[in-house]
């Protein structure tokens, strides 16, 4: 359940309201009594994905991936070509003495 935010127009009163989605906005303002109540456009009701079920490649675009995959790729080469140019000059090192 969501949770909107309400403004009166004649007192200028604002609050939060916990309510179901289903439920029409509210009328009546619970300072001044009167039928000027505004409900407000925010940010609370919003979708988030959170857990462990959650991957960041779920939604994503078949185009999307194919570049992830391309970038992990590169990224694993470099990694792999620069630990055979450590282990090389290591290997040089220890040849003179």
């Amino acid at each position: 359940m969501p949770t909107y935010e309400y403004l009166c127009e004649a007192c200028g009163h604002q609050f939060e309201l916990f309510q179901s989605i289903t439920d029409g906005p509210k009328r009546k303002c619970p300072e001044c009594n009167k039928l000027k109540l505004r409900r407000l456009f925010g940010t609370g009701a919003a979708v988030v994905f959170k857990g462990s079920g959650f991957y960041q490649t779920d939604y994503r675009s078949e185009s999307y991936k194919r570049g992830a995959e391309k970038a992990k790729k590169a990224t694993e080469d470099k990694k792999s070509d620069s630990k055979k140019s450590t282990s090389k000059k290591s290997d040089t090192k220890s040849g003179n003495p």
